[in-house]
């Protein structure tokens, strides 16, 4: 049996890198995992291309588009997968966006974005959760994808570095007020990890003058990470699926640093 086995999850921004990663490693414990995305076609194809995994490990999948800062959309997706799975124990709020300007350029659009997406939708996702925990008069589970970025900041990513922030604020203050439901709320935070949203942070970077040539950034990134290499997606999940499993189930207001050793706290 695995770690997740009955456990049914929610993993936004579930399409690609990060969140597909941690739906597929739940999956392989045994999960009932409905991955989540904004792009629709693409996370659909995910979830087709995980039937065969969820089946062999005695689970079921399912997928759904959503706007993560859209609470109708977020009411929907979580409907869905109760139909599908009967219930809820697990979800993540993965979904996240960034898009670097220089410290003195941002702008009040590229702080809306990003912190609606980050920030906004960290919280709905949270919100609606815990409501179909109460609901179900269960225990749950929620987990929230931080960043080092939550840690410290950095001079070209600001507002992303703010909602990263924002990410570990609400995780502490849903884990004070929904224990009473007996509902957790824990978080990780991820370092420099290969993932198609680094590709395309890299191609910003160079845009506003930041580096110089493609991979400049993630080197430099990566000269102060202990472990010597930029992270892959499987070396998050053994965490991620640790969260969502019952060996983290007297834990809650932590966020897990996954970073190779590069942000000491």
């Amino acid at each position: 049996m695995g770690r997740v086995s009955g456990r049914s999850c929610i993993v936004t921004g579930a399409a690609q890198g990060i969140g597909r990663a941690i739906g597929e490693a739940l999956l392989d414990e045994g999960a009932d995992v409905c991955f989540a995305d904004i792009n629709a076609d693409k996370v659909k194809q995910v979830a087709e291309a995980n039937a065969g995994r969820a089946a062999q490990a005695g689970g079921k999948v399912t997928w759904a588009e959503v706007d993560v800062t859209d609470r109708a959309q977020v009411r929907a997706m979580i409907a869905k997968a109760v139909a599908a799975f009967g219930k809820l124990d697990v979800k993540f709020n993965n979904a996240g966006v960034n898009k670097p300007m220089n410290f003195l350029d941002a702008t009040e659009e590229n702080w809306n974005f990003i912190m609606g997406v980050n920030g906004l939708g960290c919280m709905i996702g949270m919100q609606e959760a815990a409501r179909q925990f109460i609901r179900q008069g269960s225990f749950g589970k929620i987990i929230n994808t931080a960043s080092i970025a939550s840690r410290q900041g950095f001079d070209n990513v600001a507002p992303y570095c703010a909602s990263k922030w924002a990410v570990v604020s609400l995780t502490q203050s849903g884990a004070r007020d929904l224990a009473k439901h007996d509902i957790t709320v824990t978080g990780f935070a991820p370092g420099v990890v290969a993932t198609e949203m680094w590709e395309q942070v890299d191609q910003d970077l160079m845009a506003i003058g930041a580096a110089e040539r493609p991979g400049q950034a993630m080197e430099e990134f990566s000269a102060e990470i202990l472990k010597g290499r930029v992270a892959r997606p499987e070396d998050i999940t053994g965490t991620t699926t640790f969260l969502a499993s019952r060996d983290s189930d007297y834990m809650t207001g932590q966020i897990v640093m996954i970073d190779g050793g590069m942000t000491l706290v």
